[in-house]
């Protein structure tokens, strides 16, 4: 409190004391207690006003003692279980969680992993994936801008995220306490496999396994890949201490159509520990059509090959760049790309009037948009010579099929003349278009479908940066080829407006999420959203079946099955208030990731170790562990000075206290007669 405000007080008592005195004591003809309780009650009252009135603040300084974090992170996924080393992963937990000289040093946090992360002082060891990446960036996140160190108990088999070995903040040292036997096994394991999700009927299957092995000896085994009682390939495949990878390429033939599961399966006669890594199931879909895509363009520019790619990405798209001339048969196709049409293009328009194949028209700079007014009669185009960017506007009731936004309003501008486009009869708008922060109310990309006809329009050119921005902000170019496949889907198919559909994968490996995606449209075609679906998966085998609700998403209805056993399911989605019923059939692989190591991985631990100026310690070490933190002077605790300001009085009794004192004076000099 201040001086000024102490004066104050002072001051306040002097005023309030002179008041009362000279009001029930000095001008009192009659001398009585009853004058002395009034003078009280209103010195009371009157310096109970002067105390709001100054408010007087008490300012008070705490020394606060700050300690450097110290986050204890274990491995809590079923390889620590399947490695045997559950029990000494949570006896080397609680050996450092509760040694006191760390905790008077240090402020000591526990958390755990798999797939996710979070605090916790208890673990089960079933997590079904090993994402340590996924402990970095949280730590990030959690201790901003703090020097801290980091224990991380762990077998270092990552199975999902980014590699873990720089995703650590290199300023904070990082301390892995490496659990599982690091003892060199004979051991057998099919490290990868590669194969498409799709086939073509009567075409071969390419298959590439990697094959890997631990031991000390020169050893032979047998590759093998069959599907139930029938073995289409066998290989003897010879390893050795100096050569303990190889790989090998199998042609499969794919001659019967529908999901088809094979099982790839490396044996020997040697005695293995583990034998679970002996072998994968995969799942191939044999198709008996493949869309054939034509992209008609009279230039080069970068587009065409980032759509090539795009289209690709499904291996049921087949996409062949020509120029204008070189079409010879429009039949031979099922989507037509014109990409820029000029009027080069002129015979391509005539002649599709009669095949009648969807197109895709692109605009861009080279376009000729008094040719495109005379050809199509779904958009009118009004241009002028001057190049504009046009950024896109996501549309979330556009209905024509289920599109995500794939984070449209930060991708790079399209380039187009600049101009005015309006849209003729009934037209479809995904995405709109904006000039800098004014919405241009006109389409960006738009369908139509006109007696089961459709098309679709991109205007403006570089999309191709889309696809490379996509790939910046994901990682992956995966979501832009997704969109880009269901933009070919919608346009290779003269199929019927269905009111009920739903999306899924034929076939998943255990562990994935499995979600399920259904939109149900009324009778004008529009996403209802007072739908009610339900969904009931049965396994072909048990014959069990489970209910699930569909619940309400961005213009879909979607459902997770997690968790479900490998075995063969039938679905079938049902809307309640129409029965209107959709069904189909998915395979889940029976893989489980987390049970295809023998070993931890010392050396990508040590790595990461290395890599943040830290050190790895086995669990013998563990004392030595505790060692290094108390001995890094690096990390003190810290002594904050807390200034809190409180005010003295709480205004609000104070308020109501004056009103008592006041209403009290009043009744006693009512009821005395000196009113």
């Amino acid at each position: 409190m201040t001086t000024t405000t102490l004066l104050l007080l002072l001051l306040s008592i002097l005023i309030a004391g002179g008041l009362s005195f000279f009001q029930y004591i000095y001008k009192a003809k009659n001398k009585s207690k009853i004058g002395w309780f009034l003078a009280f009650l209103r010195f009371s009252s009157i310096f109970g006003i002067l105390l709001l009135l100054i408010n007087p603040i008490i300012t008070r300084n705490t020394l606060e003692t700050v300690k450097t974090p110290l986050p204890i992170v274990v491995d809590n996924s079923s390889s620590i279980s399947f490695l045997n080393a559950n029990e000494k992963t949570i006896e080397l937990y609680k050996k450092i969680q509760s040694n006191s000289d760390l905790q008077q040093k240090f402020d000591v946090q526990s958390y755990h992993f798999s797939d996710d992360f979070e605090p916790t002082e208890t673990f089960n060891f079933k997590g079904t994936q090993t994402n340590i990446d996924v402990v970095a960036k949280n730590l990030k996140s959690i201790y901003k801008n703090a020097i801290y160190p980091t224990v991380l108990i762990t077998d270092g088999n990552q199975t999902s995220g980014n590699d873990y070995v720089y995703s650590f903040d290199a300023a904070n040292k990082t301390y892995p306490v490496i659990v599982g036997d690091t003892t060199t096994f004979l051991d057998f394991k099919i490290n990868q496999l590669n194969v498409n999700k799709y086939a073509f009927h009567k075409n071969k299957l390419p298959v590439e396994a990697f094959l890997q092995y631990s031991g000390t000896k020169s050893v032979t085994a047998d590759f093998i890949i069959s599907q139930g009682n029938s073995v289409f390939s066998k290989q003897s495949i010879t390893f050795s201490p100096s050569k303990k990878t190889a790989t090998v390429s199998v042609l499969l033939p794919a001659d019967k159509i529908g999901l088809q599961v094979f099982k790839a399966t490396i044996a020997s006669k040697e005695k293995e520990i583990n034998t679970y890594n002996n072998t994968k199931n995969f799942a191939v879909e044999v198709i008996d059509q493949k869309t054939n895509i034509v992209i008609v363009s009279a230039i080069n520019h970068p587009d065409l090959g980032a759509l090539k790619r795009a289209i690709e990405s499904n291996a049921q798209r087949k996409v062949t760049i020509v120029k204008p001339n070189e079409v010879k048969k429009l039949q031979d196709f099922n989507v037509l790309i014109l990409y820029q049409p000029t009027t080069e293009f002129k015979t391509i328009f005539e002649n599709n009037k009669g095949a009648g194949i969807n197109t895709f028209i692109i605009t861009g700079n080279n376009t000729d948009f008094n040719f495109l007014n005379q050809q199509q009669n779904n958009l009118s185009f009004k241009m002028s010579g001057q190049k504009e960017d046009y950024l896109s506007v996501f549309n979330g009731q556009f209905n024509l099929f289920a599109a995500d936004n794939i984070g449209f309003e930060n991708l790079p501008p399209l380039q187009n003349a600049f101009g005015t486009v309006t849209t003729k009869g009934v037209v479809s708008v995904l995405l709109s278009s904006k000039i800098r922060a004014i919405d241009m109310n006109a389409p960006l990309l738009a369908f139509t479908e006109n007696q089961g006809k459709r098309a679709a329009y991109l205007l403006g050119e570089n999309s191709w940066k889309w696809r490379m921005q996509t790939h910046v902000n994901n990682q992956s170019f995966k979501k832009y080829d997704i969109f880009m496949d269901k933009i070919i889907q919608f346009l290779a198919s003269n199929n019927s407006k269905k009111s009920l559909v739903v999306e899924y994968e034929s076939f998943y490996n255990s562990g994935e999420a499995i979600e399920i995606t259904a939109q149900y449209f009324n009778k004008n075609y529009e996403f209802d959203e007072k739908a009610r679906l339900t969904i009931a998966v049965t396994n072909s085998k048990t014959k069990q079946t489970k209910n699930y609700d569909l619940l309400k998403g961005n213009n879909s209805y979607k459902v997770n099955l997690d968790g479900m056993k490998a075995g063969s399911y039938a679905l079938t989605v049902k809307e309640l208030n129409s029965t209107t019923t959709y069904s189909g059939k998915f395979e889940i692989l029976d893989f489980d990731i987390e049970k295809q190591f023998v070993n931890p991985d010392v050396e990508k631990l040590t790595q990461l170790a290395t890599q943040t100026q830290g050190k790895a310690f086995f669990p013998d070490q563990v004392d030595a562990l505790i060692k290094t933190l108390l001995e890094n002077d690096e990390y003190r605790a810290v002594q904050k000075n807390s200034v809190t300001k409180k005010p003295l009085i709480d205004w609000i009794w104070l308020l109501v206290l004056i009103s008592i004192l006041l209403a009290t004076e009043w009744f006693v000099r009512k009821y005395n007669g000196l009113l």
